[in-house]
């Protein structure tokens, strides 16, 4: 089986190094292991900038929908009321979380080209003052838009509105100052932009937000309150944790701070999708977001004529060693292409030279 690179939002290409600790068998009682949880959950408040007095982490099996689930089964009590706000798949994956858990709930929609207007969602929240929370995806993986959540900060700041971000594919490659917006939970999983691999996900929150979950949990293994207070003893984890994926995570987190942080691996991401962008433009195929739009996580590309074949093209280019994604929208055939994860610029140009002889053929 040959090895290709994955220029995908998750499950990623990751280092030599993340895989490498993966290589040893590990204990859930150890010490040495509990250390590595206490290691990464101070770490992650450390990435993020924020002091250890008002926020705090907490860790969960799963994928990051297991995080987002179980963050609004915490954290939307039943006698509260979400306004989710949707641009795409991963929003509508929220509302069906909310269906499924039987949460009040309403639904600000935008087409998936377009952000969330602000004022509107002000007029909304004025209209329904049973509104206690919002949620929303920061970088919408469905296409590469990335929303602002500063505007939506401010406004849950100022009416008292609980606000919770899905940044999964954002935390760890998008500077954000999570204290000043005033986010309240932030969610993110192990293989995206800090390039670790599947496994589990975090919560980023206010401790005090936090501590206001407490018994509000419909579920037992979903319970954040319940997760944390066991995690925050000594860093035992409530039930059987991935050991194989912590470890791998606590490497990729000593990786991006020796890239030099956020900043930098965000430099890297936006020259990647610069470099993507320009060239594919070049031979005739275009982005689905506008540039003023686009995040440097994932582009969306429009297929370039009725008679493209996108099977033979994803065929042709994983023969020559990369692998990328399907589109996921209703209204326009796309495919997507990401630029995060151990790819560099001379991947990408790469990458850009086997399109333009597929093209050219």
């Amino acid at each position: 089986m040959s090895i290709c690179k994955l220029l995908t939002p998750g499950p990623l290409s990751t280092s030599d190094e993340v895989k490498n600790q993966m290589l040893v068998d590990r204990c859930t009682w150890d010490n040495d292991y509990k250390m590595i949880t206490q290691k990464i959950r101070k770490q992650l408040l450390s990435v993020a900038h924020l002091s250890e007095e008002d926020y705090t982490t907490v860790l969960l099996q799963g994928s990051g929908s297991f995080a987002v689930e179980a963050t609004l089964n915490s954290a939307v009590s039943q006698d509260g009321k979400c306004l989710f706000i949707v641009n795409g798949a991963y929003g509508e994956r929220m509302v069906e979380m909310g269906n499924r858990m039987s949460l009040d709930y309403s639904v600000y929609r935008t087409d998936y080209h377009i952000i969330p207007n602000v004022n509107k969602v002000r007029k909304l929240i004025e209209t329904d003052t049973d509104i206690t929370h919002i949620a929303m995806v920061h970088c919408e993986t469905t296409t590469g838009i990335l929303n602002p959540i500063e505007d939506m900060a401010k406004l849950c700041n100022d009416n008292d509105i609980t606000f919770i971000v899905d940044a999964m594919s954002s935390f760890g490659g998008i500077p954000m100052d999570i204290e000043k917006m005033g986010i309240d939970f932030l969610i993110s999983s192990a293989n995206k932009c800090i390039q670790g691999v599947p496994g589990f996900g975090f919560v980023i929150a206010k401790t005090d937000k936090l501590i206001g979950t407490q018994g509000k949990s419909s579920s037992l293994v979903m319970d954040l309150y319940d997760q944390w207070v066991v995690m925050n003893k000594d860093g035992k984890w409530r039930y059987t944790s991935p050991t194989h994926v912590v470890a791998a995570f606590s490497k990729a987190l000593d990786e991006l701070f020796e890239e030099g942080g956020v900043e930098e691996r965000y430099a890297r991401y936006c020259r990647n999708n610069e470099i993507l962008r320009d060239q594919l433009s070049s031979f005739g195929i275009k982005a689905y977001i506008t540039d003023e739009l686009q995040s440097p996580i994932i582009t969306t590309f429009l297929f370039p004529s009725d008679r493209f074949d996108f099977d033979d093209f994803y065929k042709y280019i994983k023969e020559r060693g990369f692998i990328i994604y399907p589109g996921k929208l209703t209204d326009e055939d796309t495919f997507r292409i990401g630029n995060i994860e151990e790819i560099y610029e001379v991947d990408i140009r790469r990458l850009c030279k086997i399109i333009s002889t597929y093209m050219e053929g």
